[in-house]
């Protein structure tokens, strides 16, 4: 039976959770200082260092001689800063912010490895009842907005690789229904868009859409994220409308800093 994955703790530790966002921001952006930290997470000065120093105790993090931290060797994918996910995140944040300011809800830029999506922007809306920053989380990809906008660029053959049976093992029931997902893949190709309605995560919906680059394949999915009881399908043609300007904004200014 298909279910919702991710449940956000009962009793969350803010300070684990500070730790953890702090290394993906290392582990995203390459380097950072203590006041961008800090800012960042919305904490004081002194707990983002206190974090840091442990991040570098456990090697989640080094400190250069110019006093900023970066990844470090256990975060092993830590992107280099020409990288192109490093590169796409830059351009796509000041379009991130811009969602926010006109939509008021949570906005995000993911990319699909496999059969997983990692969300690699994530700019929070202002608003008391939220959907929280997804940066750096790690999805299966057909449960979520992106990862079906991402899936559907692949053909017949792709898809059965990405979801061949050996690769599960024991893991079977985690394996999509793939007739059900080609034909609601193939329903997504015709719409350009997608909508999730609990399917990742209980109470939240997503609408996204695909950014590409300059030959159209797409790089990543661009989305908003709001809380369930607040989505409303007659506003959908209009949150389609202001991320696909979005994604042709961020496409132009990725492909300009590109070249």
């Amino acid at each position: 039976m298909d279910k919702p994955l991710k449940t956000p703790p009962p009793y969350p530790i803010a300070s684990v959770d500070h730790a953890l966002r702090a290394a993906t921001i290392l582990q995203l952006e390459g380097s950072a200082s203590v006041s961008q930290i800090a800012e960042r997470l919305g904490v004081a000065r002194s707990t983002a260092h206190r974090i840091l120093a442990m991040l570098v105790y456990r090697d989640f993090a080094v400190q250069g001689e110019d006093r900023d931290y970066r990844a470090g060797p256990v975060l092993e994918l830590a992107s280099h800063s020409q990288s192109q996910v490093s590169r796409l995140r830059a351009a796509a944040l000041p379009h991130l912010h811009r969602i926010v300011d006109l939509l008021d809800e949570t906005a995000n830029l993911t990319v699909r490895t496999g059969d997983t999506v990692r969300f690699i922007a994530s700019v929070e809306c202002g608003q008391a009842l939220r959907v929280g920053s997804r940066e750096g989380m790690v999805f299966p990809a057909h449960r979520t907005t992106a990862g079906l906008l991402l899936l559907a660029e692949l053909s017949d053959t792709e898809l059965d690789e990405v979801y061949a049976a050996e690769r599960y093992g024991e893991r079977a029931a985690d394996r999509p229904d793939l007739d059900r997902l080609r034909a609601e893949l193939g329903r997504l190709r015709s719409n350009g868009f997608a909508v999730n309605r609990g399917r990742s995560e209980r109470g939240l919906a997503a609408v996204g859409v695909p950014v590409r680059d300059r030959d159209g394949t797409a790089l990543a999915g661009l989305s908003v994220s709001l809380p369930s009881v607040r989505y409303d399908p007659h506003r959908l043609r209009s949150l389609v409308a202001t991320l696909e300007a979005a994604a042709r904004a961020l496409e132009r200014d990725f492909a300009e800093e590109g070249s």
